[in-house]
């Protein structure tokens, strides 16, 4: 059973104009939300403090549980709720990084219990230091970096046998991010001028598919980021883990019309490039149509039947397989186009 017919012929290219306004769109609304928002908001992992699950035997209103805090000598609190709405669980979340001995969590689950007439158990206590949430930030964000690089140098290597020329560029660029992270210049700034002064290398030194893979990984990143700040979701670390994730199966199916694009252009170097691109694609529209669907049945299933503690990866995860689907039709190989008509 054949589920995209051979011969197709989608004008995907023809329309690359309109994908990158919408593209364009969604990254802007994401800088919207992180301005409005003040940032990305971060969990426990990165911001530091002290998160409490506990779990009641029937339903409470947030309202019941916040004054019981108060008396409880934890910092500034705040309450919602965690996982299905049958399972009657919340999460606290304080600023402070308290360590909880047992007598304090004791008191934690009669303050609650006193003021919401319900039993309150303590699933799980995380506690994390603010230096330590700090270092995990920074780490991340390196990790993040660094895996671009390692892709731009396969990429390269592969299709453009420019090994040595990428790998001294990638280099480089680690040596210098690792010399001002001694200096104690800022992460996260530190990490936008680095991936901005990658792409204009590779504009000049000509690495054009590396180029084109590395554009549609930050566009994916980028919007699934804007995603989790619209929905005023947290960033933990196995939000970082999805992001991770999310940049191999994005550059995996960019690969896969990538290696196609490279075959026709030998077979049919006579032809318009537009038209290679646009064959190629349609070509491998089947295979990264199966894929990406297969991937879905199985992230959604763990979005819907995972519980809370892994909700927001699945969710993640399935933005991730979207964006990262149409990013490797409409945003990678026309960044080969627009790279031949750069000189016009």
């Amino acid at each position: 059973m054949q589920f995209i017919k051979p011969g197709i012929n989608i004008n995907f290219i023809g329309r690359r104009k309109i994908a990158f306004i919408v593209s364009l769109a969604m990254i802007l609304i994401t800088i919207a939300s992180l301005i409005f928002h003040g940032g990305p908001r971060l969990g426990v992992d990165f911001a530091g403090g002290t998160v409490i699950q506990v779990k009641f035997d029937s339903p409470v209103a947030i309202a019941d549980v916040k004054p019981a805090l108060k008396s409880i000598e934890i910092g500034t609190s705040s309450v919602q709720e965690f996982g299905a709405a049958k399972e009657n669980e919340y999460l606290i979340r304080a600023d402070s990084s308290t360590a909880l001995t047992e007598d304090m969590q004791q008191n934690i689950e009669q303050a609650l219990q006193k003021a919401t007439g319900q039993k309150a158990q303590i699933r799980r206590v995380d506690m994390v230091g603010p230096q330590v949430g700090q270092d995990l930030r920074e780490k991340a964000l390196l990790a993040m970096f660094f895996a671009l690089l390692f892709i731009t140098i396969y990429i390269s290597g592969r299709f453009e046998l420019k090994w040595m020329l990428s790998g001294v560029v990638a280099g480089a660029l680690m040596l210098a991010v690792y010399v001002l992270t001694i200096f104690e210049v800022s992460i996260p700034y530190l990490m936008i001028a680095a991936v901005f002064v990658t792409l204009i290398l590779f504009w000049f030194l000509e690495l054009k598919y590396a180029m084109g893979a590395i554009v549609a990984l930050i566009h994916d990143v980028t919007i699934t980021v804007g995603i989790f700040s619209i929905f005023d979701k947290e960033f933990t670390l196995p939000i970082i883990a999805a992001l991770l994730t999310i940049i191999g199966y994005s550059l995996n199916d960019t690969i896969i019309v990538f290696d196609r694009i490279r075959e026709n252009l030998r077979k049919h170097h006579k032809q318009p490039l537009d038209v290679i691109l646009n064959t190629s694609i349609n070509e491998t529209l089947g295979r990264t149509i199966l894929t990406s669907l297969t991937t879905l049945v199985v992230l959604i299933t763990l979005f819907v039947l995972g519980g809370g503690i892994i909700h927001d990866f699945a969710f993640a995860m399935i933005i991730g397989v979207l964006v990262g689907t149409y990013s490797s039709i409409f945003v990678a190989s026309p960044i080969l186009l627009a790279w031949q008509n750069r000189g016009k």
